[in-house]
């Protein structure tokens, strides 16, 4: 049976870059579905089960921020990519604190938006840790005190659970698969965002910020994920 096309929920108020998305997006063979307002986003998103959300920050009703807030609150995975306004650094920052995987600053170009939603389709849901071994399902593993579950993208630690997003918990995998070993930021980013990735290291940074809170990390210096000054990161071996 031939499977379907990917599914795209653009939710985004301007009509006119709302249909240069559907046009261009349907055009790649996506099936894009629109919603105009952030308070009807959820609902859209209960409808169409889509398999990635093209997400404006500035909406009516409710903003971007909330609305990704609100997917991730009820348990959903699937990939989240921000549009924010240039020059808005806080804006990018929020949406990966809120689970964002990725954003794209307006104005964009066609190739670019392409490329980051084809990298995050391909990647929203690892079956196995790098090096191609073949995840388990009982394949959980654990970092300083924490355990990660790859099945149901969870993280928990002293009694109590919390979401990972697609590319935390391919940091995650990485880094244990490779633990005690420096990997560049160039590194990272190619194994988990893809060799066609466009943005910079600052979507890792910020990323790798989420995973440091999320296991407790939050010492100065750090001591799970080392900051290894003009090179990356390292996972600390474990003693």
């Amino acid at each position: 049976m031939k499977s379907r096309n990917p599914r795209i929920l653009v939710v985004e108020d301007d009509p006119h870059i709302a249909l240069g998305l559907r046009e261009v997006l349907g055009g790649e063979g996506y099936s894009v579905f629109h919603c105009p307002r952030g308070d009807t986003a959820v609902d859209a998103f209960q409808q169409h089960q889509p398999d990635l959300v093209l997400l404006d920050v500035m909406l009516p009703g409710l903003s971007g921020y909330e609305v990704c807030r609100q997917l991730r609150a009820r348990g959903c995975q699937t990939p989240v990519l921000m549009l924010t306004a240039k020059g808005q650094e806080l804006d990018k920052v929020v949406g990966l604190q809120l689970g964002a995987d990725d954003y794209v600053t307006k104005p964009f170009g066609v190739r670019e938006l392409v490329a980051r939603i084809q990298a995050l389709l391909r990647r929203s849901r690892p079956t196995s840790p790098p090096g191609g071994a073949t995840v388990a399902p009982d394949d959980s593993f654990a970092i300083a005190g924490s355990r990660i579950d790859p099945r149901t993208f969870e993280l928990s630690r002293n009694g109590s659970t919390c979401e990972l997003t697609a590319r935390e918990l391919q940091l995650l995998q990485l880094f244990h698969a490779r633990a005690g070993e420096v990997l560049s930021r160039d590194q990272l980013l190619n194994e988990v965002w893809g060799h066609g990735y466009y943005g910079t290291t600052r979507t890792l940074d910020q990323v790798i910020v989420q995973l440091r809170r999320k296991l407790g990390d939050t010492s100065n210096p750090h001591r799970i994920l080392l900051t290894v000054h003009g090179v990356g990161y390292r996972l600390a071996r474990e003693t």
